[in-house]
């Protein structure tokens, strides 16, 4: 009994021991950029701001290569996508006709 337990112990520690050696190596010797993650600087992914609308719908501001698109996502899939456009000041719109 106490050699099967011994045996167990030592047949984990042996795994777990070429497991370790295993990492060690694909860091040392591996591919560079395998094991290294980009400075969020670096990306070029984000995700600004997200609204949920309803409980299967959610719009999410996206930015990608200093481009922002507002998609509406839902039930599975992007439902709508198009380029988000920076807010226009009071000043920029036009005013509706006055008739009299």
């Amino acid at each position: 009994m106490l050699l099967a337990v011994l045996q167990a112990v030592f047949g984990l520690a042996v795994t777990l021991g070429l497991i370790g050696l295993a990492a060690y190596a694909a860091r040392r010797w591996g591919p560079s950029g395998m094991f290294q993650m980009k400075a969020p600087s670096e990306r070029r992914l984000a995700i600004l701001e997200t609204l949920p609308l309803d409980p299967s719908r959610r719009l999410v501001l996206v930015r990608f290569d200093q481009e922002e698109r507002l998609l509406l996502l839902g039930e599975g899939r992007v439902l709508e996508t198009g380029p988000a456009r920076p807010p226009e000041s009071p000043a920029a719109r036009p005013r509706p006709a006055v008739r009299g």
